[in-house]
Formats: structure tokens, sequence, C-alpha cells
């Protein structure tokens, strides 16, 4: 599975300060037109706030941050498994030669 997008990241960076009623910044004009148009947000004399749309689109990538999270605890759980089984048999190895020499 391949890991979220830096795109989808911001994304659900702006998704979650409207949510939150924080005022965006100059640098977010763009992205807040282009959620309008997606039908994402509401911007209208009561300020911003999200659609239906936005609150799943929000939860959903929430889910995927979670997710990926989640792999990268079990892939670090793995890599340091086998890196603990690595020495072991390194040693049984040295063990055995030097019985054996």
């Amino acid at each position: 599975m391949d890991e979220i997008s830096l795109e989808d990241l911001a994304l659900l960076d702006v998704l979650k300060r409207i949510d939150q009623g924080v005022e965006l910044v100059h640098g977010d004009t763009a992205i807040r037109l282009r959620m309008v148009e997606s039908g994402l947000i509401d911007d209208d004399v009561d300020g911003l706030r999200l659609t239906t749309a936005g609150i799943e689109l929000c939860k959903s990538l929430q889910h995927r941050v979670a997710a990926d999270a989640q792999v990268e605890k079990i892939m670090q759980k793995r890599a340091v498994s086998e890196t603990a089984k690595v020495p072991e048999t390194a040693t049984n190895g040295a063990q055995q030669a030097a019985a054996q020499g």
C-alpha cells in the first residue's frame, strides 16, 4: 500500500482547519476555491464550513493517516525482530566454527 500523498495531507490539513474554525491564510485561496467548486466546503456570509462530502473526505483521509501509521509500526516491529535474529544466527555460527577449530 502506498503512503498517503503530500497533496492529500495538505488537503486534510485545510479540511481540519476549516472544521475547527481556524482562519485560512492568504496562500490557501486557490485550494479554498477548488474545494468550494468540488462541493467540499460552503463559503457564504456565515464563513467556511464543511459540506457532508467534505466531512466524509476528512474522515477518510484521517483513517488513511491512521492506517499508514499502523503499517509503519508493524514494519518497524518486523525490522527489529529480523535484526534481533541476525546476531543470534551469527553468534551461533561463530560458536560452531570455534568449536570445530
